[in-house]
């Protein structure tokens, strides 16, 4: 299996994202947050940093570069067990820049706790 993370699995759609806040339901690991929701297009994945909490474009920006390589290094544990047709948006929740390490391990917890709380 190749650990790549396309066009076709990012989230886009902006009836999509604000659907996902209104009727999802979430999951979290300090300092990530997963919003959930199932849908029929197959797996999509959206990743955010929130501008109050890093002012600088350059932070918000690094952020969501280590949330994307994490999730594109650990998608494997949602497509193992079968979980596609979900709509999933992680959010960066905390004010300190992470490093790597954080994150990759934060997300592997994340997506644990995602695998045990969908019905199989």
């Amino acid at each position: 299996m190749r650990l790549t993370f396309n066009k076709h699995e990012k989230l886009k759609s902006q009836k999509a994202i604000e659907q996902l806040f209104a009727e999802g339901q979430s999951v979290s690991a300090y300092p990530l947050r997963l919003v959930y929701k199932k849908n029929e297009h197959g797996l999509k994945v959206g990743v955010s940093a929130s501008k109050r909490n890093f002012k600088k474009a350059v932070d918000r920006i690094r952020v969501k570069r280590l949330l994307r390589e994490a999730y594109r290094l650990n998608k494997s544990m949602l497509i193992d067990h079968k979980i596609d047709n979900y709509t999933l948006m992680i959010l960066y929740i905390s004010k300190e820049i992470p490093d790597f390490k954080l994150v990759d391990t934060k997300m592997k917890k994340l997506l644990s706790k995602l695998k045990d709380q969908l019905p199989n």
